[in-house]
């Protein structure tokens, strides 16, 4: 439409002003804009005098016009004042895509986040082990951080200490995906998806950010768990030294957790839950071990740990180890996901020091899990404990038995059969030859075709 054609600007009286104040600033003016620009001005005037009958509508009006002046002068009116959104105390929801600091309420930009993580020594990341998303908030953390921080270290519960010169040649190029995975036993010691990690040692391979091992050997956890921190000879214990006692508010927590997998949940075994307790706290004290030991190699990295949200969570596992190995609390901080869609009100103040809301698509499926406590013995695998409701349970399988065979095969270590408990495919069948007291007995274990994946909480 040309010029000599194009409707005048007019203003209805009982139309809303607030759109006549929507012109670009500072851009360049050529003369055509010049001349549309005189043009609204002229109209704006005109509105003003046979429109405009309240003193509001007068101050908009020329608002505007003085826009127009200052365009049509190539420069810019004094910016206005930032407008800072209201801080707000409502800790009910974690929106998905929103940092929230659960001891305030107040929501917090991931730029701010960063930066405050920045300044620290450790940062901890927890997950829902089985959740893609919680590994793909994790990565985008780490490279976040690394742009701010020169060099980095990435702790991983994935891995047991044995398997540090592993990590080490994969980060320095010299293995291949394939064979990472299989000199890191990762399919008999996490037994999860690679491809939920992956991505994470892609990047650090990538940008040759150093990874440390956090775990220990499931075999020392396991017999921490039948006979007692103290019944474990130092030889044993991995080099671990001995964590530091569990504060009462996490006796309770892991009271509560040990009692949801109780037959008799109202009769607690209270020997039984000492060595529960004593092994929660072996897997705690091998982490913050690990991180702290980060920090003394590299004084001047930032050590991101990636564990279970169960071990960081309230400060209760992790935090208080650190802080027992001289760590300062104030050189920690904990983050964790949330999911965006679950209860708000479990969200309490000590969670962690920000929590992100991530919305939960699709869990990968939980590793075959037998639920059974075993120790080395002769002949075979000795089963210590048989959790409730289990497949072991629902099996048959005793206290006291020892496990000689798995599918035809004899079984030397813990490892044999972990080994081959993790290659079960969901719905089906393990034959199990078991000696209990002198009497050899066939048993099947039947896994469920959709087993429940991990908590994320």
């Amino acid at each position: 439409m040309s010029t000599a054609h194009r409707p005048p600007f007019t203003h209805h009286p009982h139309q809303p002003l607030a759109h006549l104040a929507v012109f670009p600033l500072n851009v360049p003016v050529t003369e055509l804009k010049q001349r549309s620009l005189l043009r609204r001005l002229f109209s704006l005037i005109g509105t003003l005098k046979c429109c405009a009958t309240q003193p509001a509508q007068h101050a908009r009006i020329w608002l505007t016009a003085c826009s127009l002046v200052f365009t049509l002068l190539g420069c810019t009116p004094p910016p206005r004042a930032p407008v800072t959104p209201p801080v707000t105390n409502d800790v009910s929801c974690v929106p998905a895509g929103t940092w929230v600091v659960p001891a305030t309420g107040q929501r917090m930009t991931t730029p701010e986040i960063v930066s405050l993580a920045a300044t620290r020594r450790i940062v901890l990341l927890g997950e829902g082990h089985t959740y893609p998303e919680h590994h793909l908030w994790q990565l985008e953390m780490i490279a976040a951080l690394h742009g701010r921080r020169q060099h980095v270290v990435i702790g991983m519960e994935m891995f047991p200490r044995s398997t540090q010169a592993v990590l080490d040649q994969w980060v320095a190029g010299q293995l291949d995906e394939h064979r990472l995975l299989l000199d890191s036993a990762w399919k008999s010691f996490w037994r999860l998806p690679a491809e939920l990690y992956l991505p994470i040692l892609r990047y650090a391979r990538m940008n040759r950010v150093p990874l440390r091992a956090l775990n220990v050997p499931r075999e020392l956890v396991s017999r921490v768990a039948a006979e007692g921190w103290d019944q474990v000879p130092e030889a044993d214990r991995q080099g671990l030294s001995q964590p530091a006692p569990a504060t009462p508010a996490y006796e309770k927590f892991l009271a509560e957790t040990y009692r949801q997998h109780r037959d008799e949940p109202d009769v607690p075994d209270e020997a039984h839950l000492a060595r529960f307790i004593a092994a929660q706290l072996v897997w705690d004290r091998a982490f913050a071990e690990g991180l702290r030991a980060a920090v003394a190699a590299q004084p001047d990295a930032l050590v991101i740990g990636l564990m279970g949200s169960a071990h960081v969570k309230d400060g209760f596992g992790v935090p208080h180890q650190l802080a027992s190995l001289g760590v300062d609390p104030k050189d920690v901080l904990v983050l964790l996901p949330w999911d965006a869609s679950g209860e708000c009100a479990t969200l309490e103040p000590g969670a962690a020091d920000a929590v992100f809301g991530i919305e939960i698509v699709e869990a990968a499926s939980t590793p075959p899990r037998l639920g059974i406590v075993i120790a080395p013995a002769d002949g075979g695998v000795a089963v210590k404990e048989v959790s409730p409701k289990s497949v072991a349970a629902a099996a048959g399988i005793r206290r006291g038995d020892v496990i000689v065979e798995a599918a035809g095969v004899a079984l030397q270590a813990p490892g044999d059969l972990q080994e081959i408990v993790a290659r079960q495919a969901p719905g089906t069948w393990l034959p199990l030859r078991v000696r209990r007291g002198k009497a050899k007995v066939e048993i099947v274990a039947r896994f469920p075709a959709h087993p429940k994946p991990d908590g994320a909480q």
